[in-house]
């Protein structure tokens, strides 16, 4: 796999790919771990996930770097986001016993009726390159403690994140085989997804990503979890607190340089308040540094990759030709490496890419509407789903709001965000499935209904021998 500095430019040394021989060895390889780790206790995979929290907090600083080089996120992003992994850790060595406890059902009296959380065995994880570490344990962490053994298959440009995880595994504790990263492109993946050793995938991508892999894994009748792109809405009410609106929506729309799927994207305004918060949300976006993301004083590192600047850029240049007006930024900046800076389109054509398209780096398209049911309606108004914030000093006009926006988690004067206590995922092309909590967890198990009774028991209910 080839590398390159995202703030630089410059060529990092390539990390070798796997041959077909390596992945044939490591799919043998998690089907016969898989054998002896599925019978190992649950509190001992308990601790194991916490010995890899503490891997990852012994060696923060380096992990953090890898990222910075590789993706181009901040250090202060990459060291919270080890931190993140950490604590997702921590959650699972602490609940995950709990959340897979055997649970008694009604039954007949004669009988003993209990459902058992299994683990399905060799499970795919197809990963992205904007939370190189996060993406990956929030996968791992609850499903390796579930007893399922995991393989990766991480994007092309963070292959050294992808290899760095696989080694806080073993640091850990974790048997050979348990946790391993496959050094390959996307197409190979495909074949990964169709052996018989693999059964189940989960993919965070682009929707197109995520229809290529549902297709191959619905075709081999393999279970999969997509999370997918998104185009948050986040609407400001003609009540809401416009200095913090304008403020967290500016961090909101600009995290990992604006670079996530649950980033704000389309920033839906009351007229009676449009013209203010406007002004406020402009300063707030021009204040913001854009530099080395080595240096502490920066707030935005660059984009990922070059032509992902390139396809920022031409959103925003078709969005503008389309009749939007460019209040700030809108030019890549005129130095090494891929930045792109802090940038706000307001009247924006409903029917425009910064519209209809996810815009994926410091882009904000700013829309002006007159009444709650039209920030409603604007909101819904995409084929994505996956998260919304809405801003209001009435709370319970927040959250009635929030139930009528169509997406997988809303949220009232916070910005979008995963956490381990609740669960994350999308609606329509933001894919399907959960990640995180106890709803996380249960994705790849298989709940198994267990009827047991006395040979010479007397049966005195409805016949229930058909389906």
């Amino acid at each position: 796999m080839n590398r390159t500095n995202p703030a630089t430019g410059e060529s990092l040394e390539p990390i070798s790919d796997d041959s077909a021989e390596d992945v044939e060895a490591a799919l043998d390889r998690a089907t016969e771990t898989f054998e002896e780790w599925k019978d190992v206790p649950i509190r001992k995979r308990q601790q194991l996930l916490e010995n890899a929290a503490d891997v990852l907090r012994a060696d923060e600083e380096e992990f953090a770097e890898l990222m910075t080089r590789e993706m181009g996120k901040t250090l202060a992003s990459a060291r919270s986001e080890v931190q993140k992994c950490a604590w997702v850790c921590d959650y699972y060595a602490e609940n995950a016993a709990d959340f897979l406890q055997t649970e008694r059902r009604p039954g007949p009296a004669h009988a003993e009726t209990t459902v058992s959380y299994e683990p399905l065995g060799p499970i795919l994880a197809v990963m992205p390159w904007n939370f190189p570490f996060w993406q990956v344990f929030r996968f791992a962490a609850p499903h390796l403690t579930a007893g399922n053994v995991g393989l990766l298959k991480h994007a092309s440009n963070v292959p050294g994140c992808a290899e760095a995880i696989q080694e806080v595994f073993e640091r850990a504790g974790y048997p050979d085989g348990v946790f391993q990263s496959l050094i390959i492109h996307s197409d190979e993946a495909e074949q990964v997804i169709e052996d018989d050793r693999v059964r189940a995938v989960t993919l965070t991508g682009s929707a197109r990503a995520g229809r290529s892999v549902a297709k191959t894994a619905g075709e081999n009748l393999k279970k999969s979890v997509l999370e997918l792109g998104g185009s948050d809405p986040f609407v400001v009410l003609d009540d809401a607190d416009l200095d913090a609106a304008a403020e967290t929506g500016a961090t909101a729309r600009t995290i990992n340089a604006g670079q996530s799927c649950i980033a704000a994207k389309r920033f839906v305004v009351h007229t009676d308040v449009y013209d203010e918060w406007v002004e406020k949300f402009v300063a707030e976006m021009d204040d913001l540094t854009v530099g080395d993301p080595t240096d502490a004083d920066t707030d935005l590192g660059p984009q990922a990759r070059e032509d992902l600047l390139e396809t920022l850029h031409e959103q925003v240049e078709r969005t503008v030709e389309a009749g939007a007006t460019l209040e700030l930024g809108g030019e890549p900046l005129d130095r090494e490496g891929f930045y792109y800076p802090p940038t706000v389109l307001t009247d924006v054509p409903r029917d425009s890419a910064a519209a209809c398209e996810e815009v994926f780096g410091p882009v904000a398209a700013v829309f002006e509407v007159e009444s709650e049911e039209a920030a409603i309606e604007l909101a819904n108004d995409t084929h994505l789903g996956l998260g919304a914030s809405v801003w209001t000093q009435d709370v319970e006009r927040g959250e009635r709001i929030a139930h009528h926006i169509d997406a997988g988690c809303a949220f009232v004067n916070e910005l979008v965000k995963s956490d381990p206590r609740v669960p994350f995922g999308g609606v329509k092309d933001s894919g399907y499935g959960r990640e995180l909590a106890e709803h996380g967890i249960e994705e790849f198990v298989n709940k198994k209904t267990v009827w047991v009774q006395e040979t010479d028991a007397s049966e005195e209910d409805v016949d229930v021998t058909t389906e």
